[in-house]
């Protein structure tokens, strides 16, 4: 939600709640749009389920205080950064099938005290948070429901599944532990019957779901940190742990060494401003694209798996680029002309 926008709600729910009543026209006069503008302001207000009354004879609209939430709850600080998060994560650039949270937002900031609702106003739009880039899943909104309701009630799912890993279109029985947003998208965690082992699986590429009878128990103690391990992302691989180390050369150094990349990490800076980047990993495929993303920036010394693997794809790159990209490059194909009749 664009500033301008939010600034204008919370002007509209601060007149709809003076208890006066206005028609469409005194709200439009008072926000400085055109009615059709308060018009769609109104539908949002509705569709976040605030108690909007309209009098049917004088056509006034207002707004009866809703007791949700205790407005005294918040502090400033506390509401500002709720109502952030709600934001920013319910808005269409935010994160997949959350839209409900401008929603929540939206009563939150209609049970605040005039005090704090303006001093929100004031502050919106001077603090953004943008989220890294994403698959939308526009066409998973379903799917994703049918998950949490697998989970809820602890059901078991048959699933379609278009499988990077694989090269084809399985068909498992899947047990739903936890849905995860992470890496862009939204994944499920849970026991496939076709793998006999608890996998993971991208919401994305479920192309077909169907909800079974069969009921299942998440095992004791399971937790997402306990399956993931130390993987350097989210699949972990391998019986054991690996030793990596990784020099990282002064141009990025300083840029690598700002960032938290894994919970095991250790840095150790060399006097030539070089930078060793020390961390223990459940698996190496996912750690070698982290490295590869650096070019010549970085060196593996350990362990000598993952060295040879990024050399061999760096292999395959210069192979790629040796090639002039001229007699590489497709032909466009002109359409046939039309014979004239």
């Amino acid at each position: 939600m664009n500033p301008t926008r939010l600034r204008r709600l919370l002007h509209l729910l601060s007149l709809l709640q003076s208890g006066k009543g206005h028609n469409s026209a005194s709200l439009a006069h008072e926000c400085g749009v055109v009615r059709r503008t308060i018009f769609r302001d109104l539908d949002l207000l509705r569709q976040a389920g605030l108690p909007l009354e309209v009098d049917p004879q004088r056509q006034r609209y207002t707004l009866r205080s809703v007791s949700l939430l205790p407005p005294t709850a918040f502090t400033a600080e506390e509401a500002l950064s709720l109502l952030l998060l709600c934001h920013e994560v319910g808005q269409p650039r935010g994160l997949p099938f959350q839209l409900p949270a401008a929603s929540a937002a939206l009563k939150i900031e209609s049970n605040l005290p005039p005090v704090l609702r303006e001093y929100l106003q004031a502050l919106s739009g001077a603090v953004r948070v943008d989220l890294d880039k994403k698959n939308p899943l526009e066409r998973h909104q379903t799917t994703y429901q049918q998950l949490l309701e697998a989970i809820g009630r602890r059901r078991a799912v048959r699933i379609r599944y278009d499988s990077l890993a694989e090269n084809q279109l399985i068909s498992t029985k899947l047990s739903p532990y936890r849905l995860w947003f992470t890496r862009r998208s939204w994944y499920v965690v849970g026991r496939s019957s076709l793998h006999r082992a608890t996998r993971t699986f991208n919401v994305g590429r479920i192309r077909e779901l169907q909800l079974l009878e069969d009921k299942f128990r998440i095992p004791q103690g399971f937790t997402l940190e306990r399956y993931i391990r130390n993987a350097w992302h989210m699949i972990p691989s391998g019986d054991k742990d690996r030793d990596v180390l990784i020099r990282f050369q002064p141009l990025v150094a300083q840029n690598v060494a700002e960032v938290v990349w894994h919970k095991t990490q250790r840095l150790e800076f060399n006097p030539d401003k070089t930078l060793d980047f020390h961390v223990r990993v459940s698996g190496l495929w996912e750690i070698m694209w982290w490295v590869l993303g650096y070019g010549d920036q970085a060196e593996v010394f350990e362990p000598p798996e993952l060295r040879e693997a990024v050399l061999s794809r760096c292999k395959s790159l210069l192979a790629r680029y040796d090639e002039p990209a001229a007699t590489k490059k497709p032909r466009r194909q002109r359409p046939p002309r039309k014979k004239n009749a």
